[in-house]
């Protein structure tokens, strides 16, 4: 509600600008586990298979170090495109345990609902830094 005079109401001192759907996206690869949260990695653009590919490479093992899980792990993935080409396929045969299977067309799991709040919580951590330097 405003208080103005009559005839003001589109007087851009009476307006408060907004954007619909919030204004764009952020778009971050996240692992999780019982143990807790791994790396958060914000995406810059559009992911294809071979970003995706070195972020699991400099993220995955990492973060299953830093949650003390080692390679005690099974990791799921959906069926997105990017996620089942060769070159992902292999790296995941060499260098991590077994991935849980979902057939196409299976209902979603998502377990990253369950992280918005962590997520808010470091983006706005992550947002603070980068307008400080």
């Amino acid at each position: 509600m405003v208080w103005r005079r009559k005839n003001e109401e589109l007087n851009p001192k009476n307006l408060v600008g907004t954007v619909k759907y919030g204004g764009g996206g952020v778009l971050v690869w996240e692992c999780m586990s019982a143990s807790g949260l791994g790396n958060l990695v914000f995406i810059d653009g559009i992911i294809n298979h071979a970003l995706y590919l070195n972020i699991l490479r400099d993220n995955l093992k990492l973060s299953a170090q830093n949650l003390g899980i080692g390679n005690n792990f099974v990791f799921y993935q959906d069926n997105d495109p990017k996620h089942t080409t060769v070159n992902v396929h292999l790296w995941f045969l060499y260098n991590c345990p077994p991935n849980l299977k979902t057939p196409p067309q299976s209902p979603y799991l998502n377990p990253i609902e369950h992280t918005w709040r962590e997520l808010e919580v470091r983006a706005r951590k992550h947002d603070i830094k980068r307008k400080a330097n």
